[in-house]
């Protein structure tokens, strides 16, 4: 598919579907038509852009989205692999558990102000 499908499939534009190509994180190949400057992008870079949105938004890098695709892609040691992959793990239940806890304590203070103890 060409960059404007792609955008539009996945609700990403074309301008950060370009940056994560620079970057390495998703891949295209030269279009059939060798009169253009056309690129096609292969079907799972949708299931991709759906992640990166989703680890973007819990706060990660794109240096830390390199790691995650190096390792899952086997392009490094898989002792490695299985550190910078279970780093993230760890990294992220530990901000879910702080956002349990902040969650918890606003719902403490929506509480007491709807018995009136504030």
């Amino acid at each position: 598919m060409r960059i404007g499908e792609l955008a539009e499939r996945s609700g990403t534009s074309r301008d950060t579907i370009r940056f994560y190509e620079k970057n390495g994180l998703i891949t295209s190949t030269p279009g059939k038509n060798a009169t253009n400057n056309y690129r096609d992008y292969p079907e799972d870079n949708l299931v991709r852009l759906d992640f990166f949105t989703k680890a973007r938004d819990a706060g990660m890098s794109i240096a830390d989205l390199k790691d995650i695709i190096d390792a899952m892609a086997g392009r490094c040691d898989r002792a490695v692999a299985e550190s910078v992959l279970r780093a993230k793990v760890d990294d992220l239940k530990e901000r879910a558990e702080q956002i349990r806890r902040v969650v918890a304590f606003l719902e403490q203070g929506l509480d007491a102000s709807r018995s009136g103890d504030t």
